[in-house]
This record gives C-alpha cells, structure tokens and sequence, in this order.
C-alpha cells in the first residue's frame, strides 16, 4: 500500500471532522442561540461537509480495501465521519496500525550480493 493512500484518507478525516464540528456549532447558533447569520453558515457548512463526506467515504473505502479490512472495521472506519470528533480518534487509530505497513511497503529490498 502507498503512503499517498493512507495521506489522502488522513487528510479528508481532518476536513470532514471540522466541518461536522462547525456544523454541530452552527446549529446550536441557529436553534439554541437564535443568531442571525446561523441560517446561511449551516446552510453553506452542511453542503460541503456533505459533498465532503462523499470524497471521505471513497478515500475510507479505498484504504480499507487496500488494507484487507473486514467488513465491521470498514464499516466503522465509515460511519466515524458523521459523529462528531470522531474522525479525529478513528484516524489516529487507523494511521498507527497503518503507518508500520505503508514503512514495510516502501523499504527497499535487499540487494543480494
């Protein structure tokens, strides 16, 4: 497995995690609070952390594959992007196992004399 696949999974846990976060605050804004402004903010935050969410899942489905995953870790790898803070900790997660892998893959092999 490349490294520019577990990259681009970590970068778009980061993206969707924030913006789940926003738009968690934002909502508060809009309905606890009654702020003006919070309307056009969630609106313009749960577009994008949708179309978002699609790019992460792809990214996810892609890694997962790649690392062999069974079904219930693919799937929980999957959901982490609509709990918030999730992503973070399933992140984390996911690059530690990972990250002795993606190592392995890239070393050279030994030149045999």
């Amino acid at each position: 497995m490349k490294k520019s696949v577990l990259t681009r999974y970590r970068v778009m846990a980061y993206v969707t995690g924030v913006l789940l976060i926003a738009l968690c605050l934002g909502m508060i804004a809009k309905y606890v609070l009654d702020l003006g402004g919070a309307a056009d903010f969630t609106q313009v935050v749960s577009i994008a952390h949708g179309w978002l969410y699609v790019i992460y899942l792809v990214f996810a489905f892609d890694l997962g594959s790649k690392a062999k995953w069974p079904v219930k870790k693919q799937l929980w790898v999957l959901l982490a992007g609509t709990v918030p803070t999730a992503a973070f900790f399933v992140e984390r997660r996911v690059s530690q196992e990972l990250e002795a892998k993606v190592a392995a893959a890239e070393a050279p092999a030994p030149v045999k004399a």
